[in-house]
């Protein structure tokens, strides 16, 4: 398809060998997403290579390492432990020849602030970019609620190959603001957008038209302001991913 499209590996290595033969999609990795592996680095790499050799060596984005982890924390040792493992995906995306990592943002409203939240993650990002390139990293929304928030750390933090992911269906189930406003207020920052549905109430990776997001209003613009723009499909069968491939050339 002419849209530059990836698929995440949460299905079943056949499967997704599948999908990648039969659509030319390209592979978004969770592998290094989790604390373990990236202290079983040497052989999760050695996994990672033949897994994608297996798969043709398609093109290749990053899920960054999230649990336990917080970009913003006002603890020393927090903060070093989230930016240790940051540093840690970010290398097996160099290695591997990734072009985009993907790192969520950390905002868990019941816990953080927004006063003061902004100017920390721009601290942060300002820190850990510092003498890196060759990869774009993409800071994602998951239970923000204020599209705001991330548009000022897009904004101030300086590195050219920083940007956001837009991911629809957080921002559909968790925020107060629709989709599409989400999409206009970051219009120009988003370099990757995670794809998958839901009806508004949960996070359900729905493929794409079995929920209630505007995506024949929101896709074309988001492709039309962000006329760079990546996207990865997060849907959990084989079918569902095929389904929300298709959706998506047709829409676009």
């Amino acid at each position: 398809m002419s849209e530059r499209c990836f698929v995440s590996d949460l299905i079943p290595q056949d499967e997704l060998k599948e999908v990648i033969s039969r659509t030319g999609a390209g592979v978004e990795t969770i592998r290094f997403s989790v604390g373990m592996n990236l202290d079983d680095f040497e052989h999760q790499m050695e996994c990672a290579k033949e897994e994608l050799k297996a798969y043709g060596n398609p093109g290749l984005t990053l899920h960054g390492p999230f649990l336990d982890l917080n970009p913003m924390s006002f603890d020393r040792l927090i903060r070093q432990a989230t930016m240790e493992r940051f540093q840690q995906a970010y290398e097996a995306a160099i290695i591997l020849g990734a072009e985009k990592i993907t790192y969520h943002s950390g905002m868990v409203p019941s816990a953080n602030f927004l006063e003061g939240w902004a100017e920390r993650m721009i601290d942060f990002w300002n820190e850990f970019l510092d003498g890196k390139a060759g990869i774009r990293v993409c800071m994602e929304n998951v239970l923000d609620q204020e599209p705001s928030a991330l548009l000022k750390v897009a904004e101030e933090v300086t590195h050219p190959e920083f940007g956001l992911c837009l991911d629809i269906g957080h921002a559909h189930c968790y925020s107060p603001h629709s989709v599409l406003e989400w999409a206009e207020m970051l219009a120009g920052h988003i370099g990757h957008v995670h794809i998958h549905d839901n009806d508004g109430t949960r996070d359900s990776h729905n493929a794409l038209g079995e929920g209630t997001i505007p995506l024949e209003q929101l896709l074309p613009v988001l492709k039309k302001q962000n006329p760079e723009v990546t996207w990865t499909v997060e849907c959990r069968e084989e079918k569902d991913i095929l389904s929300s491939l298709d959706y998506l050339k047709k829409v676009l």
